[in-house]
């Protein structure tokens, strides 16, 4: 599936099931939450904070998802082309980025 098919079925989606998106500040904080959801699971599962019991059952990928899917709505929202939007980034860091990774001695 590629991003604009992405965007139209989380469309879909809020329209039928979710009747209508929540207001972008709504989202913007939801995006939040989701996001330190994500951010719980780094820091117990693979940075030095143990793993709580509760935890462990987390589903990192289910997380990774949720914010993907917060991502879309505000997107989709604010009329955001997505596809557009990734490859213009991706350009813009080609060009600034070019030589500045290949110099760097950390990444060795």
């Amino acid at each position: 599936m590629d991003i604009q098919k992405a965007q139209e079925m989380v469309d879909e989606w809020v329209r039928t099931v979710g009747v209508r998106y929540f207001s972008e500040l709504t989202n913007t904080a939801i995006l939040m939450e989701e996001v330190g959801e994500v951010a719980r699971i780094m820091a117990r599962r693979y940075g030095d904070q143990s793993e709580k019991e509760s935890d462990k059952g987390k589903d990192l990928g289910d997380e990774l998802a949720d914010v993907l899917f917060v991502l879309i709505c505000l997107a989709n929202q604010t009329g955001i082309n997505l596809t557009e939007a990734f490859l213009k980034n991706l350009d813009k860091k080609s060009i600034r980025d070019a030589q500045r990774h290949l110099q760097n001695p950390k990444l060795r």
